[in-house]
């Protein structure tokens, strides 16, 4: 079963996507750190096959995130949330090797759409 680990900061908003992902036969693990510095040993220890993370939170951003996913697990495919249209930050994220920018509120059919979507384009070796 493909395995998603979804960092969020608000405990709603990582049930919600947790049960998205569930009913889309995804396995789910969700999380919040304490600091960025947990991210690395998270993703050695549940070895997620998708990054799903939030872009505002408190303690860290997105970009933080996928900065220490990318130590750790450097093809490993990250999806960010957030509220923010900026097309500035839109821009920084892909630079960062960002796969997809999901615009918040999300419904369930375009995450799990835009979720295959990533999964399988990594898993033909296309960069997404």
């Amino acid at each position: 079963m493909t395995r998603v680990l979804v960092i969020d900061d608000s405990q709603m908003m990582r049930l919600y996507l947790r049960r998205c992902l569930e009913k889309g036969g995804y396995e789910v693990e969700d999380w919040m750190p304490l600091s960025a510095m947990e991210i690395p040993d998270r993703l050695r220890d549940w070895a997620p096959d998708l990054l799903l993370t939030d872009y505002a939170m408190a303690g860290c951003n997105g970009a933080t995130v996928v900065r220490m996913a990318q130590r750790v697990a450097p093809d490993l495919p990250v999806v960010v949330l957030t509220a923010f249209t900026d097309e500035d930050l839109e821009s920084q994220l892909a630079r960062l090797g960002v796969c997809a920018v999901l615009h918040k509120p999300i419904a369930p059919e375009q995450l799990i759409s835009v979720i295959q979507e990533v999964l399988e384009r990594s898993a033909q070796g296309v960069e997404v």
